[in-house]
């Protein structure tokens, strides 16, 4: 299990965060379903499901990237511009050959939920204007 795990939350104390914006606030814990660690990320009455592993992928392909990389948010319906987080995290071309969404008509909205939970555990830096966000990996000396 990986260390960073026990700092995201449980559903009996969730963790709580903001959008990049800092317009939005949501909660974030680790559970299980259908047999599968996954993050549960609750906005208002809306509950979001993501593939647990996207946070090691997603460090993985930040460390490659070396450098700040636009975040791009969008919702599942809508198209994302390529060399985004977004379009990162729903490509053929990532790890899991697809989405870290796993609810249906829900998938989107990886980089707007992602990248706070990142920077919480230490592992990313990430900016917080009004919009046109980026993150990039966090470096040991900054």
């Amino acid at each position: 299990m990986p260390a960073y795990r026990k700092n995201i939350g449980t559903k009996d104390e969730p963790l709580e965060l903001k959008t990049p914006p800092g317009t939005a606030c949501y909660t974030i814990h680790v559970d299980e379903k259908d047999g599968a660690d996954v993050l549960v990320c609750t906005v208002g009455k809306t509950v979001l499901y993501y593939d647990l592993r996207c946070i090691e992928d997603l460090t993985a392909m930040l460390k490659r990237h070396s450098d700040w990389m636009r975040l791009g948010s969008k919702d599942e319906k809508q198209e994302t511009q390529e060399g985004t987080v977004e379009h990162w995290a729903r490509s053929k071309d990532n790890p899991i050959g697809g989405w870290y969404g796993l609810k249906k008509n829900f998938r989107g909205r990886f980089a707007m939920y992602i990248p706070p939970l990142m920077e919480h555990l230490g592992l990313a830096e990430v900016e917080h204007n009004a919009r046109d966000n980026r993150m990039r990996l966090k470096t040991k000396s900054g």
